[in-house]
């Protein structure tokens, strides 16, 4: 049988598959990723392709901090590359007006933007000469030492000059100096194409391991080079303080690092007694808090969310001094709360990100309530659109619109059907009923594009039975669990005595109930009282012992007195007469501007001689320059739009 050939068993390989397919790049991309918080360099051995085989800067990356010792300076580098075509249109507009923005300077002044060659750098040329890349970079970089530098401005330059020499390409980037924290930072904001400002340029691609180690230990060798290494003294010092800090710390890395399957076994790796000490008291410190488990003198067990844990220990941390930054020494009572569990109701007492590099912004709200309230915001939200001082209500969404309650309530079979809905309008003797259809049906557009409901044919959409709950799931993930509107851009003492239906108008009518009776509760109380001695003097309150009597419909009057103030003004600038809106009414006209006022934010609508102002609605300001028409009636008003263009005044 041996020498049969047919009968012989032959091995026969199929070709070889590819094991870089998009699931195993994405396994990779994740290790690198872990690999790289960590502070490890990748080798790139067993894991497929090296980080380091595309982009400028690959030779550099390897070669830079060379000559580092373990008493180097340290450079801390945040970066973010931002495609643009996914971000929204004004997103870099934002973001320099936010890092430019007023208090971040050294002597508390506006932020100033500078370059390679100019201490005022041209922005909007900036932005220009970027408008059509495929995308941005963005650098935060903070050095340790940063107070001893001094001079941010020629650091950050001598570091984009080594940056050009690695990358071998002239970089066109603007930066501003912060001075406004503890440790001073430098916001860099860098085009992503080559060549710097001239034309004819290529995509700036940069090697993932320059971006996350190369850059950092160029701008560790600038520090050095100007403040000359760390004493051993300024060693302790620095590990000393991270000892006892309620957040991640690079000693807490290193116990992370070090920790095997048993844990950490202090006299496994060698170290010197001083390092050794520090592990010790930081262990201890961790004990405390509950993070690690002392099995003997020498061996500890770390809980598994400890980093998690310290993560968000230091965000809070952050967040309390945020709040104590902000209301400048006075006491309060402070609320760190992501999604308030009831409506938050104050002064805006502070703004910023909080995270500067994803411009996820907050407020500091000095409440009512007498407390002190720190607030994230949703992703998007302008703090251009809340200024300081001005009164803000922030609530989470709520349980359910009636929008949507009706749609639920008119739908038959699972079919909500616009001609019956009008038909049932008529019979209620609505006054206009397709106004009112159209506005259910905005909500139905916007709720299929959220993918909730089918539209199957003009004026007929698919409902599901389970409506109101998943379109109440929708808001709550749209506006991150919280909804912040503007109540009014004028400070309470502004309200007192400004004529306009004000904020303060609105809480004498509804009742001060909910004003607490300590710090900004205690001067909304004392502004309640000067605006009814305003209104007194304008005849629109009378005090009858301790009650006070109001005029009727009191905010139309005070409102129809302020726009028919401002509609003069607006004659005698442009000429054109202002024609008052009437309750029930139809008015059209171009849509030139918005103005803000005591009463509100009105869009002005320019019929060719006449112009009128209607309350303003955010979905207005992307249709400027159409022409308009709409209804108010009380409160609320109807918006249509078309295409046409027009004037404008």
């Amino acid at each position: 049988m041996a020498g049969n050939d047919e009968d012989r068993f032959r091995v026969k390989p199929a070709a070889p598959k590819s094991r870089g397919g998009p699931r195993s790049q994405r396994f990779v991309s994740q290790v690198l990723k872990q690999m790289s918080k960590t502070g490890a360099k990748p080798s790139g051995k067993g894991l497929g392709r090296s980080a380091n085989t595309f982009g400028r800067g690959r030779v550099a990356a390897s070669l830079a901090g060379q000559r580092l010792g373990p008493n180097a300076r340290r450079v801390v580098i945040k970066s973010r590359f931002v495609v643009l075509r996914r971000a929204s249109p004004n997103s870099v507009a934002v973001h320099l007006r936010y890092i430019e923005r007023d208090g971040v300077a050294r002597n508390g002044q506006k932020g100033q933007a500078y370059g390679a060659d100019a201490d005022a750098a041209d922005l909007k040329a900036f932005q220009e000469r970027g408008q059509s890349d495929r995308h941005q970079f963005r650098f935060i970089v903070s050095a340790e030492d940063g107070l001893e530098l001094e001079d941010l401005k020629g650091f950050t330059r001598q570091l984009m000059r080594r940056m050009e020499i690695d990358l071998e390409t002239r970089l066109d980037w603007v930066a501003v100096d912060h001075w406004d924290t503890d440790n001073p930072h430098t916001h860099i904001v860098l085009n992503g194409h080559t060549g710097g400002p001239a034309s004819g340029r290529e995509d700036l691609v940069i090697a993932p391991d320059y971006m996350a180690h190369g850059m950092r230990l160029r701008a560790s060798e600038i520090a050095t080079e100007r403040l000359g290494p760390r004493t051993e003294a300024e060693i302790r010092q620095s590990l000393l303080r991270e000892v006892n800090q309620q957040r991640l710390t690079s000693l807490d890395r290193a116990l992370i690092r070090q920790a095997g399957a048993d844990g950490i076994d202090l006299t496994a790796t060698p170290q010197d007694q001083q390092r050794q000490s520090v592990l010790r008291a930081r262990l201890q410190r961790l004990e405390g808090m509950g993070l690690v488990e002392r099995i003997d003198a020498n061996h500890w067990k770390l809980q598994p969310e400890m980093a998690a844990t310290l993560n968000a220990m230091g965000q809070r941390e952050d967040a309390l001094e945020t709040v104590r930054r902000a209301l400048k020494g006075q006491r309060r009572e402070c609320v760190i709360d992501d999604r308030p569990t009831s409506s938050v109701i104050g002064r805006i007492a502070g703004k910023g990100l909080a995270d500067e590099l994803h411009d996820r912004s907050y407020l500091v709200v000095d409440g009512i309530d007498g407390r002190a309230h720190y607030l994230k915001l949703p992703p998007g939200a302008d703090l251009a659109e809340l200024p300081m001082n001005g009164i803000v209500e922030a609530r989470v969404p709520d349980q359910e619109k009636p929008v949507d309650r009706h749609i639920a309530t008119i739908a038959r079979d699972g079919l909500y059907k616009a001609a019956d809905h009008v038909v049932k309008l008529k019979q209620a003797r609505d006054s206009d009923p397709q106004a009112t259809v159209d506005a259910h049906v905005r909500r139905l557009e916007a709720l299929r594009r959220a993918g909730i409901v089918e539209r199957i044919a003009d004026g007929v959409w698919k409902v599901p039975p389970d409506l109101l709950e998943k379109a109440r799931t929708h808001d709550i993930q749209k506006n991150n669990g919280l909804v912040i509107e503007l109540r009014s851009h004028l400070s309470i003492e502004q309200q007192v005595r400004t004529m306009g239906a004000t904020w303060l108008d609105r809480q004498l009518l509804g009742g001060d109930s909910a004003v607490g009776g300590q710090g900004f509760g205690v001067e909304a109380r004392d502004a309640m009282r000067d605006r009814v001695d305003f209104l007194a003097e304008r005849g629109l309150a009378e005090r009858h012992d301790q009650r006070v009597v109001f005029a009727r419909n009191l905010l139309a009057t005070l409102k129809h007195r302020e726009l028919a103030a401002v509609g003069k003004a607006l004659h005698q600038q442009t000429g054109l007469a202002y024609r008052p809106l009437r309750d029930g009414h139809s008015v059209s006209g171009v849509y030139s501007r918005s103005i803000q006022l005591a009463s509100g934010r009105f869009a002005i609508l320019n019929e060719g001689l006449g112009f009128s102002l209607v309350p303003w609605r955010p979905v207005v300001e992307q249709r400027l320059g159409q022409t308009a028409s709409a209804v108010v009636r009380g409160s609320s008003v109807t918006w249509q739009f078309s295409t046409q263009r027009g004037i404008s005044i």
